[in-house]
């Protein structure tokens, strides 16, 4: 029997709530924050997800034979662990800035932040995890 090892990188975007892994459209494990998680799966062709919420990562394909080991590793969207705070942070400041110093026009610096969150829990939500082959 083939072997799939799933590694997640430790977050502080997901950080208390576990990824639902898929292997042909079927849930077959879930993965909590920077563990591991080993498979035994059927030797032959597989389409494989992550998933949290309503936000996944992009199907990987793969072809497996007998007493093959995939390593894969799962995380947050590109940058997104240092990304999303800074942009909370950002946000709250710009609107202090505002409140107190009558600065209205800095909240447009907290604008991308806000529109990349957006995306990535809209359209972007296929793309909102990784899933990647590790060597």
């Amino acid at each position: 029997m083939a072997k799939i090892i799933i590694n997640r990188s430790s977050e502080y975007l997901n950080k208390f709530r576990n990824y639902s892994l898929y292997i042909d459209d079927k849930e077959i494990a879930t993965v909590a924050d920077g563990k591991t998680v080993t498979l035994d799966v059927d030797a032959g062709k597989h389409a494989m997800y992550a998933k949290i919420d309503w936000c996944s990562s992009p199907t990987l394909s793969f072809d497996l034979s007998e007493e093959e080991i995939k390593t894969l590793k799962v995380s947050g969207f590109k940058n997104g662990n240092w990304m999303m705070p800074v942009g909370f942070i950002i946000f709250i400041l710009s609107g202090l800035a505002a409140l107190f110093f009558d600065a209205g026009y800095i909240i447009y610096i907290a604008l991308p932040f806000f529109f990349i969150s957006i995306y990535y829990l809209t359209f972007g939500r296929k793309q909102y995890l990784t899933l990647k082959e590790q060597p």
